[in-house]
């Protein structure tokens, strides 16, 4: 990948960060197999947007009735386009893999929880599962279509179709009760990722594949060498996580709960060259509280919260 200087971030410590990422590229161009051992670079907004990123939480979030009222299921193809409608920089899907090992949009194991299926999400082949609704309650059915399931390669050739590849986040939902965690059907899923991107030409400096495993996150580093990768870490484990990352330099980015975040992670994982990825909260304090610390993007519900915390605090900057 060559940097264009203009697409450079502001500050220096950024900028050295990624002439450093270049040579590494420039070396790893004659020794293929180093490949997998080398993290992607994350990258920063390019051009003149040069803050935080601003990433739609499984697109607009999760059903809300109040802060922010959203009608729209989770990871569903209408609340990716309103989350986008509405200024997103990109947006943050969950994925899981079917019976027959095509990657499709949705957060739980269990398909009662969202929709009018039953069962487990991997015991069911997509033409199953794209036939099945999402099932919402009484208050919500009022102001939004009904929507189906979909696959992960339908959204990726509609963001082929915008005029600007939006960021998109892939946060990997491996825990399946029903298949008993297989690693092989870790690998399924890692391949099934690679051949999407490739025939989709997913922009790899926009795309950031999130997982709480580090075995998958090797896989991928292994397939798909120029896609940033982000490890999920729960706030109880950031500890021992912290302690691991040296041993895994595939890892370009570190998500993170909002209640998992403080100004000292941040500046720990930022040492280490990682990027901070932060999820969570809806109300302005929370949201205020997160943005207060700084992160490199937000995965939020309540994007107009999180933009006009951003906006405030950009003013105040001037």
């Amino acid at each position: 990948m060559l940097l264009n200087p203009a697409q450079l971030p502001a500050t220096p410590r950024q900028r050295s960060w990624l002439r450093h990422v270049a040579g590494i590229g420039l070396l790893l161009a004659s020794t293929m197999p180093a490949r997998s051992q080398v993290r992607a670079a994350w990258q920063p907004p390019a051009g003149a947007h040069a803050g935080p990123l601003a990433i739609g939480h499984a697109g607009s979030g999760f059903l809300t009735w109040l802060r922010p009222f959203n009608p729209l299921p989770p990871s569903s193809r209408h609340s990716i386009r309103r989350a986008l409608e509405r200024g997103a920089d990109g947006v943050e899907v969950d994925v899981r893999l079917s019976q027959d090992s095509v990657a499709v949009l949705y957060h739980d194991p269990q398909l009662e929880s969202m929709s009018t299926g039953k069962g487990c999400v991997s015991q069911a082949p997509a033409r199953v599962l794209e036939q099945l609704r999402y099932r919402v309650r009484w208050p919500f059915r009022w102001f939004g279509p009904r929507q189906h399931l979909s696959r992960l390669d339908s959204l990726l050739a509609e963001l082929n179709r915008r005029p600007v590849y939006p960021y998109l986040h892939l946060d990997l939902h491996e825990d399946d009760p029903c298949a008993s965690n297989s690693p092989a059907r870790d690998k399924a899923l890692a391949r099934q990722l690679q051949q999407l991107v490739h025939r989709y030409r997913v922009p790899p400096g926009r795309l950031t594949i999130i997982s709480s495993r580090p075995a998958m996150l090797r896989h991928l580093a292994q397939l798909l060498p120029a896609v940033g990768l982000g490890l999920e870490v729960e706030p109880e484990h950031y500890p021992a996580a912290l302690a691991r990352l040296d041993s895994l330099p595939w890892v370009g980015a570190v998500v993170l709960r909002k209640d998992g975040f403080t100004p000292e992670r941040l500046a720990q994982l930022h040492a280490q060259d990682r990027q901070v990825v932060v999820f969570g909260g809806r109300s302005a304090k929370a949201v205020g509280r997160v943005v207060s610390v700084g992160a490199d993007a937000y995965e939020v519900d309540n994007l107009r919260q999180l933009q006009r915390t951003l906006r405030r605090r950009s003013s105040r900057a001037r």
